[in-house]
C-alpha cells in the first residue's frame, strides 16, 4: 500500500444474514482484505443493484472493479496493492490453480443457480432489491434471472439435465476440497490465499443465507471438515476482529417509496390482539389526499416501468415469458 494513503475503501452490498455483506460476490473480497490484515472502510451501495462494477476497492485515485481484470481480488493482486498469492511455492501452483478453478466455476455456478433460478427469489430480493420501489425491483430481478439462465446455459428443453449436472459438479468439488483440506486450517502452506477467501465467502453464504431446502447446502454439510473450516475462520477473522469501519454510500432518492413501505408495515401490525376493537378514526381531508397521491405515485412507477421495457425492447433471441421463470410476482 502507498504511504500516506487514507486507506482502502471496499464498496459492497449491504449486510444480511449475519454476514458483513450479503452479496456472495462481495463477501470474498471482504474476507481477502481481512486475511491480508489490511485496514479498510466499507461503504454500502444500494443505488446500483445491477452494477457489474460492485464490489470495488478504492485507494485514492486507484479503483479495482469487479468487472475488470477478472474481479476486484485479481485487480488488487495484478496491481501490487494486496497480494496473498505472490509467495506460493512453484511446485504447488498447478494444484492450487486447479482447485481455484473448480471453486470459481463449478461451485460458483451452483451457488448462482440456487440464488437466481432454483429459489423463490426471497434471498436475492433482500440482498439486491429491498431498497428499491417494488415494481422496479421485480423488473430488475426478472432481468437478472433471465441473464443468469443464459449464462448457465439453461433452457426449457434442458433445464432438468443442467440442474443435475450443476449439482453433480458441486458434489464432486466438495469431495475434492474436503480431501485436500483434511485437518488443516487452510488449503495450502497453512496460510490464507485468495483461494481460501473465495471458498470461505461461498461457504459462508451457502450456510447462512441459503434456504433450509437448499440442495447445495445439504451437499456441503456432508463434509464436517469443510463446515468446521468455515465456522472457525468466520470466528477468527469476521467476529473476533472488527478493524474495519462502515458507512453508507449515498443511495438514489426513493424517499416516497420508503415512506410508503414504512406506513404499510405499521398498518399491518396495528391491530391489537384481544380486547375491544379500537374505534375507527375519521380520516381528515389531508389523510385522504395523501392516500390518493400515494396511489398516483404507484401508478406512475408502474407506467415508468412499462415505458422502460417498451424502449429497451426484448431482443429477438429471447422469448419473454415471465411464467417460465418460476418467480412469484404476487406481493
Amino acid at each position: 500500500m502507498e504511504e500516506g494513503s487514507e486507506g482502502l475503501v471496499l464498496v459492497a452490498r449491504k449486510p444480511c444474514f449475519g454476514l458483513p455483506t450479503g452479496c456472495p460476490i462481495c463477501l470474498p473480497v471482504h474476507i481477502y482484505l481481512k486475511f491480508a490484515n489490511v485496514p479498510f472502510t466499507m461503504h454500502f451501495d444500494a443505488a446500483s443493484p445491477d452494477s457489474e462494477d460492485i464490489p470495488s476497492v478504492e485507494l485514492g485515485d486507484y479503483v479495482a472493479f469487479n468487472s475488470e481484470k477478472g474481479g476486484a481480488i485479481e485487480g488488487l493482486k495484478e496491481d501490487g496493492i494486496v497480494d496473498l498469492d505472490s509467495k506460493l511455492p512453484t511446485h504447488i501452483v498447478p494444484d492450487w490453480l486447479a482447485m481455484k478453478a473448480m471453486i470459481t466455476s463449478w461451485l460458483s455456478d451452483a451457488m448462482l443457480y440456487e440464488l437466481w433460478v432454483n429459489s423463490d427469489g426471497v434471498v436475492a430480493d433482500k440482498i439486491y432489491f429491498s431498497d428499491l420501489p417494488w415494481p422496479i425491483g421485480k423488473v430488475l430481478h426478472w432481468k437478472q434471472t433471465k441473464y443468469m439462465k443464459q449464462l448457465l446455459g439453461i433452457m426449457e428443453a434442458n433445464a432438468m439435465e443442467r440442474e443435475a449436472e450443476i449439482y453433480l459438479k458441486a458434489a464432486l468439488a466438495y469431495d475434492a476440497l474436503s480431501t485436500k483440506l483434511g485437518e488443516q486450517n487452510f488449503f495450502f502452506e497453512n496460510r490464507p490465499t485468495s483461494l481460501d477467501a473465495i471458498f470461505l465467502g461461498q461457504t459462508l453464504f451457502v450456510i447462512h443465507a441459503s434456504a433450509d431446502t437448499s440442495i447445495l447446502r445439504s451437499k456441503l454439510m456432508e463434509h464436517e471438515n469443510l463446515v468446521r473450516y468455515t465456522e472457525s475462520l468466520k470466528t477468527q477473522f469476521l467476529e473476533a476482529s472488527s478493524s474495519s469501519s462502515s458507512s453508507s454510500v449515498p443511495r438514489a432518492s426513493f424517499g416516497s417509496s420508503s415512506s410508503w413501505s414504512s406506513s404499510t408495515s405499521r398498518g399491518k401490525g396495528g391491530a391489537s390482539r384481544g380486547g375491544a376493537k379500537p374505534k375507527k378514526k375519521e380520516k381528515t381531508e389531508e389523510e385522504k389526499t395523501f392516500k390518493r397521491r400515494g396511489k398516483y405515485f404507484l401508478a406512475a412507477q408502474f407506467i415508468a416501468v412499462v415505458v422502460f421495457l417498451s424502449l429497451m425492447g426484448p431482443s429477438d433471441d429471447v422469448d419473454v415469458e415471465i411464467e417460465d421463470d418460476g418467480l412469484n410476482y404476487e406481493d
